[in-house]
């Protein structure tokens, strides 16, 4: 079956569906993966608490910037005194990808007054945009235009928003009492929901070629060289891939 099965994201109701029905069926479809960024949330904010950020500082960290990974990535290296520019090089490689998800984006928002775009890219997730990408094509193939729902988008992106930083404010909170939540395989569950969001995407092995390239790069670099420059290694070459593949079958 094409796009993501049915109990992760419901299919595109009629041309007749109004805001509040779109705000609904965004905000069930979006209810499996909130729930999977609860641990994410707690084991960030535990870990955070445990490098000595306050209670303000945890949510400002989760809601500014709104990127797991590199949330992750600042928390692990943050001392005493924090290395400033090492963090903010290694958030720019870790968040580099957005770049790339944004651009892949872009078509199915370029109807969009900036106004409405920028909310938009700012939520934007790896989540929310696999979801948003899906559903854009899902509806488009159905005849709808444009694809892109922008309440449904909306709900999505926010609630899991709101869920990250409810849930990483709730483990600075808790982190003292809890311990280390990594020991109980919580950290699991974020790339898990991801990988199972990845279907949405699939369109055949052949399609999937540069995916292949930049997970094997991307592989080898994180083992051999250290840092975040697996990122961008990853990155780029699944985008020399998808060139160079693409410029062979013409």
């Amino acid at each position: 079956m094409d796009g993501l099965p049915t109990n992760i994201l419901p299919s595109p109701c009629d041309g007749r569906t109004s805001t509040p029905a779109e705000i609904r069926r965004g905000l069930l479809a979006s209810l499996p993966i909130a729930l999977s960024m609860v641990p994410a949330g707690l084991v960030l904010g535990a870990q955070a608490a445990q490098k000595g950020f306050s209670l303000l500082e945890v949510p400002l960290l989760a809601g500014l910037n709104f990127a797991g990974g590199s949330e992750f990535a600042a928390v692990g290296l943050w001392a005493s005194p924090p290395p400033v520019l090492l963090i903010m090089a290694i958030t720019f490689l870790v968040n580099s990808r957005h770049i790339l998800m944004g651009a892949a984006l872009a078509p199915a928002i370029q109807h969009l007054p900036r106004r409405k775009a920028l909310p938009v890219l700012f939520l934007m997730c790896d989540e929310s945009w696999v979801m948003g990408l899906s559903d854009a094509r899902r509806r488009s193939e159905a005849g709808h235009s444009p694809g892109f729902s922008l309440p449904y988008y909306l709900a999505v992106s926010l609630a899991f928003y709101v869920t990250w930083v409810a849930c990483t404010t709730l483990g600075g909170w808790l982190g003292p009492v809890l311990g280390d939540l990594r020991t109980y395989g919580l950290d699991m569950a974020f790339p898990a929901i991801f990988l199972v969001l990845l279907r949405g995407l699939w369109k055949g092995a052949r399609a999937a070629r540069p995916w292949l390239v930049s997970l094997v790069v991307a592989a080898l670099v994180y083992l051999f060289v250290p840092g975040g420059w697996y990122v961008v290694a990853g990155a780029l070459s699944g985008l020399m891939a998808a060139w160079l593949l693409a410029e062979a079958e013409r």
